[in-house]
């Protein structure tokens, strides 16, 4: 592994990290606070925490197309400066338009780090590292969230709303400086045009092993960033006992939950470049995912059970786990594919399927808890990770196996 590349790669994660801090901090102080933000009523709230979401998915590709005529420098400066603003104006710009404004820009900004991210990792790596690299990136960046909802509760409280959003800027303006020293001001490069000899690819959106790849990753972001994410509270407190307690203290369902999240964050820097790397080696990355997928779709599965609740807390944090392989792995296959075509193209759109199951899940997991409950919810995705997961160990076509009329 080029240290050089490895460099690059911590570098980007941390700058991204840095960039989050404001708006991990929104999703722990702004149900708490709303009124001190200038807020009429709690569905602003709602509408204020996703509404990066759904601007993602027009401004995506709008993205992808400025990468393709900015160089990488360019792009992750400028969402730096986004998040700046952004973080800034939470605690001085006050009422519902301004704000809603401020979070669709930081949807813009947070499109260009995780693309410039994702593109940094391609140029950083190849086939033997991709796995630990993208890993590493994605277990660092996590830990900005981490500090952001942690930080961000403490400071509100103690300092105030305003005191802490402009404490908070000043941390994310801080990640310039190793913009210009380390993302270097190259436009984002194609692959080098084929050997003699070689069959020339079709583009990718016509070969069956990207598509198969967007989809997965589509299913996935529905399943973990939408469907448990906006659940996963309402699912401990399904199975919390009353009068619980930890180290002595009684806990409810909000700050549990708050914990577990917590904890994935932390080991999230460790466990995932190990689980890249795992994935790099002599099993392959195929086989890997296949095997976390069906392993997770168990115990996703087995958390709809009626269980002793210590019992219930240790398959929670066990799916946790899953979730850091899972996302990891789907992270690098992607990578594995862009490397083969246009890079910001796939990723691009890859994103944006990301985004569309993050902004789709929630919406599609309650109305079906309306029918089928939380418990058969969570069983029926455990059923949709499990039939991926025999979908991948069964699929043994390479990703050049072209989508034909035949088909």
């Amino acid at each position: 592994m080029r240290s050089s590349g490895k460099t690059s790669v911590v570098i980007i994660a941390v700058v991204t990290a840095i960039c989050l801090l404001g708006d991990s901090m929104l999703y722990i102080v702004l149900p708490v606070y709303w009124e001190q933000f200038g807020l009429d009523s709690l569905w602003q709230v709602g509408v204020l925490l996703s509404a990066n979401r759904f601007a993602r998915l027009p401004l995506g590709p709008l993205v992808g197309w400025l990468y393709h005529r900015i160089t990488k420098r360019s792009g992750v400066l400028l969402a730096v400066i986004i998040a700046l603003v952004t973080t800034w104006s939470y605690g001085f710009w006050h009422g519902f338009w301004p704000l809603l404004l401020m979070r669709v820009l930081w949807g813009v900004a947070w499109s260009m780090l995780r693309l410039g991210g994702y593109l940094t990792v391609l140029d950083a790596s190849g086939e033997n590292n991709r796995g630990q690299l993208l890993g590493t990136y994605n277990g660092l960046w996590g830990i900005g969230s981490l500090v952001g909802m942690l930080a961000g509760g403490l400071l509100a409280d103690t300092v105030g709303i305003p005191a802490m959003c402009a404490a908070l800027s000043v941390l994310t303006a801080a990640g310039i400086p190793f913009v210009f020293k380390y993302v270097p001001p190259v436009i984002a490069a194609v692959p080098a045009n084929p050997r003699e000899g070689d069959v020339p690819a079709l583009p990718f959106w016509k070969q069956r092993g990207p598509l198969f790849v967007l989809l997965t990753g589509l299913l996935i972001s529905t399943v973990y960033f939408g469907i448990y994410t906006s659940t996963l509270s309402k699912m401990v407190a399904e199975h919390l006992p009353s009068g619980a307690q930890l180290a002595g203290i009684a806990v409810g369902a909000a700050t549990l939950t708050g914990i577990v999240q917590a904890v994935r964050w932390a080991w999230s820097p460790f466990l995932s470049p190990w689980i890249g790397r795992l994935s790099d080696g002599r099993l392959g990355r195929r086989a890997v995912f296949a095997g976390a997928l069906l392993g997770t779709a168990f115990v996703f599965a087995s958390l709809s059970l009626p269980a002793p609740f210590w019992l219930w807390m240790v398959l929670l944090m066990v799916t946790q786990l899953g979730n850091t392989a899972v996302v990891t792995l789907m992270d690098a296959l992607a990578s594995d594919e862009a490397s083969k075509t246009s890079k910001v193209a796939f990723m691009t759109v890859y994103t944006t399927a990301v985004d569309l199951g993050s902004a789709i899940g929630p919406f599609a997991g309650y109305l079906a808890a309306g029918t089928l409950g939380l418990s058969g919810l969570y069983a029926l995705s455990g059923a949709l990770l499990a039939a991926l997961a025999l979908w991948w160990a069964a699929d043994r076509r390479s990703s050049a196996h072209f989508i034909s009329k035949g088909e």
